[in-house]
């Protein structure tokens, strides 16, 4: 129920950062939550080594949901989200005043919201009170079903592909690590710890990386997923533990610059307006592509050690083609205009 907290968390980033800045601070909030993910572990494993450590733990991580929802309470969020929307509206009045000479029209969605600008607010007590149950699910449905229906299925598969290749390079790791090179779960340990902390370094690589590209996203996520692709083939063909502790030190950082292009261009396409939208139907892209990677690897897994990173090889082939296909038609119809949701 709370692990979504995430989710609402990068829709909310994105409407208070501009466009600009979004990559800098998704690579910065994606490292904070790898360390979260660090930390937790030490410290849970910790607490239930003493006695009572189980209710220890259960009482903290209450205690901890009880302070940032203080946080969320206390912190002038509902300011900065008005003034950004404001900005976008002046912006699509523009553009929409031009729109004899450049065909562009406000969609129905953000001229609701700049109408809904001039409205008092309700507090946040007074929200969901107030407004029926059946209105909200019917505005739920709506936006999914626009989601599912729009021409972003490339993204969604792209995103599918590579969330189920990366799963395969992790799933079965430590028994593949014992079967290979007869390596010791600790030390198999030591290796998942230190690809961990690399991929929350490298949460703050994205935005020097993003400049240098010049926000250049469709170029950087296809660079990030072929150098993704030759990492895990890289894995996959290790004739030592060194080559597999060399390939986990760059796949770490791929995989995070990927993470981050990916949220990026979703809401590049989308538009803003339906940011908690698209970002919702990432996570249930990812939720499925963890359900399928166990299946997979399993199958994989009975056939060669190497079978599970080989079939992500293959996965990450997959995308890296649909993307050459698509990123020119990408550019065609520019990136700067918003997708028909």
């Amino acid at each position: 129920l709370f692990k979504h907290t995430l989710s609402i968390c990068r829709a909310l980033l994105s409407d208070l950062v501009s466009e600009s800045e979004r990559p800098l601070v998704m690579g910065h909030f994606n490292a904070a939550s790898s360390v979260g993910f660090i930390l937790g572990p030490v410290v849970g494993g910790y607490l239930n080594e003493h006695e009572g450590g189980f209710y220890t733990s259960s009482f903290t991580c209450a205690a901890i949901f009880l302070i940032n929802a203080g946080l969320v309470w206390m912190l002038p969020w509902n300011e900065k989200i008005t003034d950004q929307k404001e900005t976008n509206c002046s912006k699509s009045v523009q553009n929409g005043s031009h729109a004899n000479n450049h065909h562009s029209v406000l969609t129905a969605e953000t001229k609701a919201d700049c109408r809904a600008l001039g409205k008092p607010r309700l507090r946040l007590s007074e929200m969901s009170l107030l407004q029926p149950a059946w209105r909200q699910l019917t505005s739920v449905s709506s936006r999914i079903h626009m989601v599912a229906f729009s021409d972003m299925w490339d993204l969604f598969l792209v995103r599918l592909l590579m969330a189920i290749a990366i799963m395969l390079y992790y799933s079965n790791f430590s028994l593949a690590m014992e079967e290979r090179f007869s390596l010791k779960p600790k030390m198999t340990g030591y290796m998942i710890s230190y690809s961990s902390t690399l991929g929350a370094l490298a949460g703050f690589l994205v935005g020097p990386v993003t400049k240098l590209y010049r926000n250049n996203m469709p170029a950087l996520l296809l660079h990030s997923t072929v150098l993704t692709c030759l990492l895990i083939f890289l894995y996959a063909a290790a004739p030592s533990v060194w080559q597999v502790l060399l390939t986990s030190t760059f796949f770490a950082i791929s995989t995070s610059i990927g993470r981050t292009c990916i949220t990026d261009l979703e809401l590049q396409r989308g538009g803003v307006h339906a940011s908690g939208t698209l970002i919702g139907a990432g996570q249930s892209v990812t939720a499925v592509g963890r359900v399928l990677a166990p299946l997979l690897s399993g199958l994989t897994q009975e056939i060669s050690p190497c079978g599970p990173p080989s079939l992500g090889v293959v996965l990450a082939l997959a995308a890296v083609g649909l993307l050459l296909i698509r990123i020119p038609k990408w550019d065609g119809r520019g990136l700067a205009k918003t997708v028909k949701l």
